[in-house]
């Protein structure tokens, strides 16, 4: 028999068929000269060809990509079938301004009582401060944007002379801070505040530009050679809605990877416990959240980069349909994987952010036809109850692949909970060719990521990524034409997987992450790290949402063992971001009383 393989065509496949495999990444972790070494090897000419001609022998790539025929056609970036309407919605015009639709999601919230957010009578024993907390006080006259502004500077100049050093912004100027937030203190005092987000303080991450601060996606030349004219339309929109930008966060550079390593401008540290990482590749605004500095934060997600940190620090992180959010203006936008998606400390404030960022290219208008937007009403009891109509499917065996029981123990009885406080049904799903899905995925996201960094790498400037990146431009190096019109089959083939499932149930649940936050090594501080083993595990549950399009979200619901945040991930059907999101509330507020402040923390409200 030839290495020839045949798959049946998606419509055909017998689900009593598939079995799970437990995926198993065969490639060496190495840090400092072993990692040096490495990167010498897969960077030379023939030798570096043979390594990873291997390494995707070794891990079925080869196999699926150049000996299988697959029937499906490509699929070059994520197209969806016409959705049902979502229940208890309110519908607003993507067309109207940001603080109009700022203003829509607001009135969608539950009441606010400022007597009980303040008193501190019936709160649990932590909760963090949100963007309705920071309004009141400012319209009270108990503090100032400009008050809060001193604070937050006062914690960014320090942060580099911790021990150990927890490098957030990559970026920052204390001047334009100081100067935005006088204006939104004197729209304060005249009453002209131009939303809920004036004053409101938020970083945004480096490969979003924020004018005048240079993108730089965390490397130490990009800024040489994509210059920043104005602001990317996602925080333009931002700053229409009175949003004080405090600079750039930290990332792992270009967001080619999982955990937030980063030797160019250090390792963000996770609030939790500092000796861990954050996440990646949105390392620095998931911790700036965590740890109370700003209400929220922009990050990007092509593979998890918001989901995963946000899961790893405890906080709320949106990944958009694709093409509900512009991508121009930042550093990836033109692939067919990635968005632009809130970070917020909850689910309320996530809601908040998203309405003012929402909005479609006029390109994906054309091409993917998005519905309207849509908020989830949240303001009344009534529309609580339709929450029990929803069926959550679980995919068991993959549910419970994580590394350790703890998460699959904490996701599991919040399940139980949505069940017994909400009629939620779970509902058993098997979700076929998971590799496949993967495989497909770093294909696309590689290869899309060489061809928009070759002339600069051809140009002299690949030598200045750190190891880990170059490892990856080597692997993705390697990718063929037919490799990436296989990848696009594989894509299409799975897309119809999911929409069938969608056809039994509303929302797709898994944990976010299949392990909680990693140790961060000292070897891998000074020149980085490559562990596939733990960007498996961190990647684990993620690929649908990037690869299809989908969106999804990670609200923390616990904590395992030592203490460390676990995430849930709630995966909705194309542009269902009002589904997720009300999910996500309900389980926000049964988690409320088990949320617990971060060891590093900064109580920038605080008024006493």
């Amino acid at each position: 028999m030839g290495k020839k393989r045949v798959m049946v065509p998606a419509k055909d496949l017998d689900l009593s068929t598939v079995k799970y495999e437990h995926e198993v990444i065969k490639a060496p972790h190495l840090t400092g000269l072993m990692l040096k070494l490495f990167v010498r090897m897969v960077e030379a000419p023939v030798l570096g060809s043979l390594i990873m001609s291997f390494l995707k022998k070794q891990n079925k790539m080869v196999e699926m990509l150049q000996n299988t025929v697959i029937p499906e056609a490509p699929m070059f970036k994520p197209e969806f079938p016409p959705q049902d309407a979502e229940p208890s919605v309110v519908i607003v015009d993507e067309e109207r301004k940001p603080e109009d639709r700022v203003e829509l999601a607001l009135k969608c919230l539950p009441h606010y009582d400022p007597a009980s957010c303040w008193s501190g009578d019936s709160l649990p024993s932590f909760r963090y401060w949100k963007i309705r907390d920071y309004a009141y006080a400012y319209r009270s006259k108990l503090v100032t944007p400009s008050m809060v502004a001193e604070k937050i500077i006062s914690v960014i100049e320090d942060c580099n002379y911790h021990k150990p050093p927890t490098p957030l912004l990559i970026s920052f100027d204390a001047e334009d801070i100081r100067k935005l937030a006088a204006a939104s203190t004197r729209r304060f005092e005249e009453g002209n505040q131009l939303s809920i987000l004036d004053g409101i303080f938020m970083a945004i991450k480096d490969d979003i530009d924020c004018y005048p601060h240079p993108s730089k996606g965390a490397t130490t030349w990009m800024h040489e050679v994509r210059s920043v004219e104005k602001d990317a339309v996602c925080v333009s929109r931002l700053r229409s809605c009175g949003v004080i930008l405090v600079g750039k966060a930290n990332m792992h550079e270009l967001g080619m990877g999982t955990t937030g390593n980063n030797p160019n401008y250090g390792t963000t540290r996770n609030p939790h416990a500092v000796e861990r990482y954050t996440g990646g590749s949105s390392s620095g605004p998931a911790a700036i959240v965590a740890s109370g500095l700003c209400s929220a934060a922009l990050g990007t997600d092509g593979g998890g980069s918001v989901r995963i940190p946000s899961s790893l620090c405890g906080v709320v992180g949106l990944k958009t349909t694709y093409g509900r959010t512009s991508m121009e203006g930042s550093i990836c936008d033109a692939g067919t994987v990635e968005i632009i998606g809130p970070i917020a400390s909850t689910v309320e404030d996530v809601i908040l952010v998203y309405a003012a960022i929402l909005g479609s290219a006029p390109d994906n208008r054309i091409s993917l036809r998005p519905p309207p937007p849509c908020f989830p009403d949240l303001s009344s009891l009534e529309n609580a109850n339709t929450l029990g109509s929803l069926r959550l499917g679980k995919y068991t065996e993959w549910f419970n692949d994580v590394h350790s029981t703890d998460i699959s123990d904490v996701c599991e009885d919040v399940l139980k909970l949505l069940s017994k406080s909400h009629g939620c049904e779970t509902i058993e799903i098997v979700i076929p060719e998971l590799h496949e899905m993967r495989t497909a995925h770093v294909v696309s996201i590689g290869s899309e990521t060489q061809c928009s960094l070759n002339p600069d790498c051809e140009d002299g400037k690949g030598v200045k990524l750190t190891y880990d990146t170059r490892i990856s431009m080597a692997l993705f190096r390697s990718f063929t034409a037919s490799d990436y019109v296989a990848a696009q089959c594989l894509r299409r083939r799975i897309m119809h997987h999911h929409m069938e499932i969608f056809k039994k149930v509303d929302v797709i649940v898994t944990p976010t992450t299949g392990m909680t936050a990693p140790k961060i090594p000292s070897s891998a501080l000074k020149d980085g790290e490559t562990d596939m083993q733990v960007t498996a595990y961190l990647m684990r549950f993620i690929i649908a949402g990037n690869l299809l399009g989908l969106p999804a979200i990670t609200v923390p619901v616990g904590y395992d063992k030592q203490g460390l945040p676990i995430g849930l991930q709630l995966i909705g059907r194309p542009w269902g971001e009002a589904t997720i999101l009300h999910l996500a509330s309900a389980v926000e507020e049964l988690c409320a009383k088990s949320r617990k402040k971060p060891a590093s923390f900064y109580d920038i409200l605080n008024i006493k």
